[in-house]
């Protein structure tokens, strides 16, 4: 072969690599992001209106110091969403259902109440939120915005899907990012920045543990954990595996196909946690703003980006993550009790085939609706409501390890050594945050 051949025949195989190369990036990409699913869509309702107010209070507060809490939750919120992930999918039960068949009543309807009274706190403080915030654009009061959004939500719950509000909604929620264009805006302190995110500052005191304990309680709620199990069942659901022994068992690729999922979605749910402490404590607290008790005040954080039109993006990204995370906080209490008390129940069913789980989607909504009628302010109960997860969640995080870590239950698919000590010390960090909270008062 001569020189000039030899150099063609190269020419040509390099063009035919670049080329392979070229189509299959983008096929990788769109097959990534066709992967993600119930995790995604878990990490967009972890930040409801409850987390944006926690992450605004806690930024203005303490300004940069809390930042180090986005690195630090990560891996455990990761872990804990994981073990869920799987016990849904090896199992082919919710959490609910697991644990009806491998521990006594009690417990069962136990772990179920400590998520239900979280659960209908935490729809009522959402609910409240939502209503506060158009009511700064509207000037129309929050008491009849309230059961506006309520039926709103309830109504779509009924009659159409979780996927289809999931479709439509999203979108609002991009506007989260919102807070992340702004941190860049203000020119931030970035070698203080760069110090608290990776240097934790703890305060010992009540303010600060309180604190503590609702971005924890927020980023790593117990309703996550139902809605997690019971969300990987309705993937299965889907594919038509309608019976427990054909949903039961799964592979190392669906397993990694979870991971992935989890890890992708938790990382935007704490990304955007992040951005939100880092603009509130270089707008706000740089100000001297560091107790926020309106909607108003939390919205002025985005005043750099936006301008007077602040108020309308706050709004606009609290209704959004709203009607994303109410649906999950209903569900996920509709899921557990349905799953205890063996009864049929779905989202993808339309209520007639589902009567008493949409009973419970129904009656779960309409406590979370009177709870704004008590007087309580509504930026204090998106707060709390973060708080009262943070206590809750131990025990439970405690028995989904126990149940992952169980080859009777999980059989080869128990957990790995780096997920049960997460997940132990994410029960213990949680327990100690809440028990010293209560000791510093």
């Amino acid at each position: 072969m001569t020189k000039t051949k030899k150099n063609k025949r190269s020419t040509v195989i390099k063009q035919s690599t670049r080329q392979v190369a070229q189509t299959t990036r983008p096929l990788r990409v769109r097959r990534f992001f066709s992967e993600l699913g119930p995790g995604l869509i878990t990490g967009a309702a972890d930040d409801d209106p409850s987390g944006i107010s926690t992450y605004s209070v806690t930024g203005a507060a303490f300004g940069y110091a809390p930042l180090w809490t986005a690195l630090f939750s990560f891996p455990l919120m990761s872990a804990v969403q994981m073990m869920c992930g799987r016990l849904g999918m090896v199992t082919g039960r919710g959490l609910a259902g697991v644990l009806r068949r491998n521990y006594p009543r009690w417990i069962l309807w136990s772990a179920c109440a400590l998520l239900i009274v979280a659960n209908v706190f935490n729809i009522g403080a959402d609910l409240g939120g939502m209503a506060e915030a158009s009511k700064m654009m509207t000037g129309v009061n929050s008491l009849i915005w309230t059961p506006i959004f309520a039926m709103l939500i309830t109504s779509l719950l009924f009659w159409t899907s979780y996927r289809w509000i999931v479709r439509v909604f999203k979108w609002l929620t991009l506007v989260l990012f919102a807070y992340v264009i702004t941190a860049f805006l203000v020119h931030p302190d970035w070698k203080l920045v760069f110090y608290s995110t990776v240097i934790p500052h703890i305060e010992w005191s009540s303010k600060y543990l309180a604190t503590f304990v609702g971005i924890l309680g927020t980023t790593i709620s117990p309703y996550l954990f139902f809605w997690q199990a019971s969300q990987e069942v309705e993937e299965e659901r889907k594919l038509g595996r309608t019976t427990v022994g054909e949903r039961k068992g799964a592979t190392t690729k669906e397993l990694q196909r979870s991971r992935r999922d989890v890890i992708t979605g938790m990382f935007f749910s704490n990304l955007v946690m992040y951005f939100i402490i880092l603009t509130t404590a270089a707008t706000l607290h740089a100000q001297g703003h560091t107790e926020i008790a309106t909607a108003q005040q939390a919205a002025e954080a985005l005043r750099p980006l936006a301008g007077n039109g602040a108020y309308l993006l706050f709004t606009v990204g609290l209704i959004g993550t709203g009607m994303l995370g109410i649906p999950v906080l209903a569900g996920a209490a509709a899921y557990a009790v349905a799953e205890a008390a063996a009864w049929r129940g779905t989202l993808e069913d339309r209520p007639p085939l589902s009567k008493k789980f949409y009973a419970v989607v129904g009656a779960a909504m309409l406590l979370g609706l009177a709870l704004n009628y008590l007087g309580i302010d509504a930026v204090k109960m998106l707060f709390w409501s973060a708080v009262l997860n943070g206590v809750l969640a131990p025990p439970l995080i405690v028995i989904v390890v126990l149940l992952t870590s169980s080859k009777k239950i999980m059989g080869p698919h128990v957990n790995s050594t780096i997920l049960k000590i997460l997940g132990w010390a994410t029960a213990a960090i949680m327990a100690a945050a809440a028990i010293a909270m209560f000791v510093m008062r």
